[in-house]
């Protein structure tokens, strides 16, 4: 770890933080310019749908338009309430391509009444605490375990002196990596156009925060909160479950199949797992006692069936782009199809390579509480490089994860530039072509899909370099 003098020529942590809360306040007040003045809004698309959900959920109609169509709702709306309590809530899904939990729209609800830019704020707010997170990690766990590892012991009276200068040492590269996450231009601008994405990303951090200080109630809590935010942190819960079997600091496999399962099914795993699925369930339980079927529809089943032919980095996006049916192709033309056919063109066909993937690297790298970083990043890299739908967005979610585990990785400087280069060149060769389709109107369908197939492998040798880099 070549740090020596790092604190005296990097700027505070406090400096990086009150630099990158003041780049996300420039760019909202900038939105607001921008988007008043400009055809080509600065704001996303998505942050509209969050902001009319959340007007709906505010704003019930009259008789059954724009109402909650749960049961628990409707009783509690009732002429016959219990109590003459008579509350009446709005229904978020009432927005068409709202398809998020509505604890998002409840969240968002002081955009209709305090300001439009609320959800900006609070985006933002917890993009700066997510930086805060990391920092904390990298200080308290990460580092001094790496400099436990690495220096011997000194001697008694240079023990204070050494002790004092690691702990600067630590502080300074804790702030260079956390500044890798809050100065991150890919981080600030989803944030400040209205993505969410920093509300899960501080969730998941959270869970990974209780995880490693082995507070696992907490950290299987925060799992199921994540869970019921967006599906995919489900994941994490098996390398979480294999660091609990193994005691979180197991170096050996068990010798025999049997001491193996044991390791996964015990009470350990089991409170975990019971934790976090009842947390999941009770948060979906009240959800549907409340919106009823359009939550149940829209948050989750929407999202296993959904067909998006629209062009993304996905390898599956063109084969869903050559089959989706036209909006007014005549029910008497269309042909039936195969079992075959039916198979291949189903929108469940990534979905096996996915889960396998991510599943199974959270089975053989989650092993011990150190590991559990290396473990959820590679995870989240697969799950994102072969989901059937991929953009820039989802990146963030194994960039979150990437300042904590830099410090674990033995590269070097040439190797680091070429994982950045084909990293970002992959990118830059797919949004050339995009640039074409989305843009000019070019029928360029086919070479999209090419450099989606190079941005995939590119994405997978950067992902296998890591992997190697990586020191246990």
């Amino acid at each position: 770890m070549k740090s020596a003098g790092l604190h005296h020529r990097l700027p505070s942590f406090h400096t990086i933080l009150l630099l990158s809360a003041a780049i996300r306040v420039a760019l909202i007040l900038y939105s607001e310019w921008h988007d008043a003045h400009s055809v080509v809004k600065y704001t996303d698309v998505d942050y509209r749908v969050f902001s009319d959900a959340a007007r709906f959920l505010l704003s019930p109609g009259p008789g059954d338009t724009n109402r909650a169509q749960g049961p628990l709702a409707r009783l509690l709306a009732g002429p016959n309430a219990p109590l003459g309590l008579n509350l009446t809530l709005g229904d978020p899904y009432t927005r068409e391509t709202y398809r998020y939990t509505p604890l998002l729209a409840l969240l968002l609800a002081p955009n209709a009444w305090l300001h439009p830019s609320f959800g900006k704020y609070l985006f933002a707010a917890c993009d700066i605490f997510n930086g805060i997170l990391i920092y904390r990690l990298l200080v308290s766990d990460i580092l001094p375990g790496i400099a436990r590892k690495d220096t011997k012991s000194p001697g008694k009276d240079k023990k204070g002196v050494e002790e004092g200068g690691r702990a600067r040492e630590h502080e300074a590269l804790a702030t260079l990596y956390s500044a890798i996450h809050l100065l991150n231009p890919l981080v600030f601008s989803i944030s400040t156009r209205g993505s969410s994405e920093s509300v899960l990303a501080l969730f998941v951090l959270l869970t990974l925060y209780a995880a490693l200080r082995a507070r696992w109630d907490a950290a299987a809590f925060m799992l199921g909160l994540s869970t019921h935010w967006k599906i995919y942190p489900l994941i994490y819960g098996v390398a979480c479950l294999g660091v609990i079997g193994g005691g979180g600091a197991a170096t050996k496999r068990p010798a025999t199949w049997r001491a193996y399962l044991g390791t996964w099914v015990n009470w350990r795993t089991v409170r975990f797992g019971a934790l976090s699925a009842g947390t999941f369930g009770l948060l979906g339980v009240g959800c549907y006692l409340i919106w009823g079927y359009p939550f149940l529809y829209e948050s989750y089943l929407y999202h296993i069936h959904r067909l998006d032919h629209r062009h993304n980095f996905s390898p599956y996006f063109y084969l869903t782009y050559l089959t989706y049916p036209a909006a007014d192709a005549p029910t008497h033309d269309v042909v039936p199809l195969t079992l075959w056919s039916r198979l291949v063109h189903s929108p469940l066909v990534s979905f096996g390579p996915q889960m396998g993937l991510a599943l199974g690297m959270g089975l053989v790298f989650g092993r011990r509480k150190q590991d559990l970083v290396f473990a959820w990043f590679t995870q989240t890299v697969v799950f994102v490089i072969f989901n059937k739908v991929c953009t820039s967005q989802y990146f963030l979610w194994y960039l979150l994860l990437l300042p904590l585990l830099l410090p674990r990785l033995e590269t070097t400087r040439r190797r680091a530039l070429a994982y950045l280069g084909v990293w970002i060149g992959t990118q830059a060769l797919w949004l050339s072509e995009a640039y074409k389709l989305e843009f000019l109107g070019r029928n360029v369908f086919f070479g999209l899909w090419v450099r989606g197939l190079v941005y995939v492998l590119g994405d997978a040798w950067v992902l296998g370099g890591i992997m190697g880099d990586y020191v246990p």
